[in-house]
């Protein structure tokens, strides 16, 4: 068996437009419906949805099928779970809270494969090596995995230079809610000051000749964002779509005149 390509990663170097999604159902039929609506890439958030690598396994199976690219949002930079999120089969993880350095290099050599990394070596308890069935899979690994820090924070920000100069940092993805929040305008993420830092940071990753990515959900601020440098976005969550057209089929139901709370005889 040949080793499994990323394709995310590929597009990535190839600067070519993909839009996704952010996915907190933490369920596999969902997940599947979403892997057939034509989302370029698909986020499996494991952050601030009750994820992990039991729940991500499933997900990743059922989406297995279908071209979408998926993505795997761990809740930390905890060295082992990241092993685990590898070996069951993510190959691109996006990394939140990244500040420094130090932070990023330390998770290069987390998703790496030793002499260049730390990553542990199971393959034969491993789903992403087939449980060995891919040939040579340790000796192409650290090849095909794809490695987002996600700046989100003044901190992240004033470092950002430096943390782009760090070899095996794949690209930098953007998120605007803790962003705000860090700079003062908590629940404004679309504050012109936000929006402008926003901006910048944007211009300053591709420049550099990296992916930059950002989490937007106005078509008309992404097309902006795009137009900096931005070469992956995404574009909305699983959870706001679900209550979003929940909210609206119930209320089109209702007699206009009632207001609060009452329902068709």
């Amino acid at each position: 068996m040949e080793m499994p390509r990323n394709e995310f990663k590929r597009m990535l170097r190839e600067k070519r437009l993909q839009v996704g999604l952010f996915v907190a159902l933490a369920n596999t039929y969902s997940m599947e419906i979403l892997a057939t609506a034509g989302f370029d890439w698909l986020l499996i958030d494991g952050e601030h949805a009750p994820n992990n690598p039991a729940t991500v396994l499933p997900q990743l199976q059922a989406a297995a099928p279908y071209p979408v690219q998926l993505v795997v949002r761990p809740v930390n930079h905890d060295t082992a779970l990241i092993k685990q999120y590898l070996d069951i089969g993510a190959q691109t993880l996006l990394v939140p809270m990244v500040e420094s350095v130090s932070e990023a290099a330390a998770l290069v050599r987390a998703v790496r494969y030793p002499p260049q990394g730390m990553r542990g070596v199971g393959t034969s308890l491993a789903r992403a090596a087939r449980w060995n069935a891919v040939r040579d899979y340790a000796k192409h690994a650290n090849d095909e995995i794809c490695l987002i820090v996600q700046i989100e924070s003044r901190q992240g920000l004033a470092n950002l230079d430096a943390i782009l100069m760090v070899e095996g940092v794949d690209g930098i993805f953007i998120g605007p809610a803790d962003l705000a929040a860090s700079m003062g305008y908590l629940g404004q993420s679309g504050h012109p000051e936000v929006k402008a830092a926003i901006e910048d940071a944007v211009k300053r990753i591709a420049a550099t000749g990296k992916a930059a990515g950002v989490f937007v959900s106005e078509p008309k601020l992404a097309r902006h964002y795009l137009d900096c440098g931005a070469s992956f976005i995404a574009v909305g969550g699983d959870v706001t779509l679900l209550r979003t057209a929940a909210l609206k089929l119930a209320a089109s139901f209702r007699d206009p005149k009632v207001d609060s709370g009452g329902t068709l005889p």
